[in-house]
C-alpha cells in the first residue's frame, strides 16, 4: 500500500498539525520555525543520478558537476551508457561515480511504476543499484515520491535533532531513531521536514555556521 501522499504545503500543515497535537515537543519546535516546505522534486532517472554526483561532494562541487553533465546532455541513461570515460571524466566524475552512473543507466527502474510500488519495496528496488543506499533510496521516496509516512533514520542532521529536541544523552544511532519515529506515523516524512527545519533554527540560535 502506498498510503498517503504530500502533493501541497496544505498536505504539509495538515501533517505537522497532526503532529503538534501528537507530540508536544513537535509543537514547540514548530512555534519556532513556522510553516514547513514541500520540498517536492521531480522523480526519474536524472534524480537519482544527482543524488549520486552529490556523493561526498559539497554542495557547491555537487552543482557545478551537475552543470557540466546538464551542459554535456549527461543526464539521460543513453547519453550515460554512450559517453566513454573520459567524457564522463571531463564533467567531473570519479571512477567510482562512472561505475555507479552506469549501473543506475543499466538497472531498468520503471520509475513511473515507483509511483505505484510500496516504500518498502521502492526502496528495496533501488538500493539494488550499486551507489545508491537506503539513505538515498528513503529521501527519494520521501521528496520524488511524496510518500508521507517514510523517515530517513541515517540522516546525520536528523540524528542530531532529534537529541537536542527530545533532550536526548546523546545523538541516536539509525535503527533507535528508526524505532523512535514508528510515533510519529503516518506522517514520518513531515516529522523528518520538521526535524531539518527545528535543526536549522536551533543551531543558529547556538551560533554554529
Amino acid at each position: 500500500m502506498v498510503g498517503r501522499i504530500i502533493e501541497t504545503e496544505a498536505c504539509v500543515a495538515e501533517g505537522a498539525e497532526w503532529l503538534a497535537q501528537t507530540e508536544p515537543r513537535f509543537a514547540c519546535a514548530l512555534e519556532l520555525t513556522g510553516p514547513l516546505p514541500l520540498r517536492r522534486r521531480p522523480d526519474g532517472f536524472d534524480q537519482l543520478l544527482g543524488a549520486i554526483v552529490s556523493q561526498q561532494v559539497s554542495v557547491a562541487a555537487a552543482r557545478a558537476i551537475w552543470g557540466r553533465m546538464e551542459t554535456a546532455g549527461l543526464t539521460a541513461p543513453a547519453a550515460i551508457l554512450g559517453a566513454d570515460d573520459e567524457a564522463l571524466r571531463a564533467a567531473g566524475l570519479s571512477r567510482q561515480k562512472i561505475r555507479y552512473a552506469r549501473a543506475l543507466a543499466t538497472a531498468g527502474i520503471d520509475y513511473a511504476a515507483l509511483r505505484e510500488t510500496p516504500t518498502e519495496e521502492v526502496v528495496k528496488r533501488l538500493t539494488e543499484v550499486p551507489g545508491i543506499g537506503v539513505w538515498t533510496a528513503e529521501i527519494y521516496a520521501m521528496f520524488s515520491l511524496g510518500r508521507a509516512d517514510v523517515f530517513a533514520p541515517g540522516d546525520l542532521a536528523l540524528q542530531e535533532s532529534a537529541r537536542m529536541l527530545f533532550a536526548l544523552p546523546e545523538r541516536p544511532k539509525e535503527r533507535a531513531l528508526r524505532e523512535m519515529a514508528a510515533a510519529w506515523s503516518p506522517w514520518r516524512a513531515v516529522a523528518a521536514r520538521a526535524l531539518w527545519a527545528y535543526y536549522r533554527v536551533a543551531k543558529d540560535r547556538e551560533g554554529v555556521a
